[in-house]
């Protein structure tokens, strides 16, 4: 129902229009006598076989939805009916900001692929939170993904990172620190070796002070080059990461279907979607071969089916999260891959004396 009649509905509206439609709606529709049931029904997916165990997370199915969609934590109970193995949310500032004017997102249905500019707007960590702290469902694993406020110095950075971390420690199950993304000025020189290794530092030294410290992984983006992937890998060692997020969007246009002028009229912003999935895939696979496997990875990135779900798995990952492939491809996503994910159980032994063909 999703792709022949919903998803035609929203692709005729504005791309940022349509998303807080869906926000509208699907909240709407949760507080529905029986609608939740109803979704769980439809979108839930549950066995044994699906559980993971995760820097010391227990995760119902390794399927999870990546930060950028629920920005604010406004939808997590509702999201948790939809199958998820766990939620992300964020990139979270210290203080609120608008954001990157609009238009800021935008499709690419030839390519079935995002681009997005939209400048971590949010409502600031302490609202975050408060929104957290009011949440029904408290067996949602809950991811709180971080980052600087566009006004803050790269010197500074460290402290706007801190200063999320101390706000949602409590009410979030583990940190993303974003380093990554392409639309916050100047964001992506703190992926360089001793910016990167001096702001987790401080970022960690405050968790491991908290009797229960959460586990902290970095997010990265694909345009990285092997040489940084290695540093990457020796700044999580040395920082006690407990793993990686990989990848964020791509600042690369190569290889689209889409009209090369319409591409160039939409301007700067991070690329995400099918075009996306074999880079993710092969920075998944680096960094699992390099670290030797001692580093979990989150994948994202291009996943539209089951099969790149799988895809993603085998490269190296240990759990996956959608968002564009969320998108295009509807809620029933995350069963289907859930689904695919259960081991098909050996076929029953003829009876004996029987005669086979």
């Amino acid at each position: 129902m999703y792709k022949s009649l919903v998803k035609p509905l929203l692709f005729n509206l504005d791309a940022e229009r349509a998303h807080h439609l869906v926000f509208d709606n699907l909240r709407r529709a949760a507080r529905l006598p029986g609608t939740k049931a109803l979704l769980r029904g439809l979108y839930n997916y549950q066995h044994p076989s699906l559980e993971r165990e995760v820097f010391g997370l227990k995760f119902p199915n390794p399927v999870g939805l990546a930060a950028g969609f629920d920005k604010n934590a406004a939808l997590t109970d509702e999201l948790a009916t939809l199958g998820f193995g766990f939620v992300e949310i964020g990139t979270v500032t210290p203080r609120p900001q608008s954001g990157n004017p609009q238009p800021r997102l935008f499709r690419l249905p030839q390519d079935e692929a995002l681009v997005n500019r939209m400048g971590f707007n949010n409502d600031g960590a302490a609202t975050v939170a408060a929104r957290l702290v009011r949440r029904r469902n408290r067996q949602l694993i809950i991811g709180g993904n971080i980052g600087k406020n566009k006004d803050t110095p790269n010197e500074q950075a460290a402290d706007d990172y801190v200063a999320c971390f101390e706000a949602l420690a409590d009410v979030v199950d583990y940190f993303v620190v974003n380093v990554s993304s392409p639309n916050t000025p100047n964001l992506r020189q703190l992926q360089e070796k001793k910016p990167l290794i001096d702001l987790l530092q401080k970022v960690q030294q405050r968790n491991l002070s908290r009797s229960t410290p959460r586990p902290l992984l970095l997010k990265i983006a694909p345009d990285l080059t092997d040489s940084q992937l290695d540093d990457i890998i020796e700044i999580a060692r040395e920082t006690q990461l407990s793993g990686l997020v990989a990848t964020n969007t791509t600042i690369s246009r190569a290889n689209l279907s889409t009209e090369s002028g319409y591409i160039a009229s939409l301007g700067a912003g991070g690329l995400s979607g099918r075009p996306l999935r074999a880079r993710a895939t092969e920075v998944i696979r680096y960094l699992y071969q390099r670290s030797g496997g001692t580093l979990p990875i989150i994948g994202a990135g291009g996943i539209h089916s089951a099969a790149d779900a799988l895809e993603k798995l085998a490269a190296g990952a240990t759990l996956v999260q959608l968002y564009t492939g969320f998108i295009y491809e509807g809620p029933a996503l995350v069963r289907r891959i859930n689904q695919h994910l259960v081991p098909t159980p050996p076929a029953a032994p003829a009876p004996s004396g029987a005669t086979t063909y």
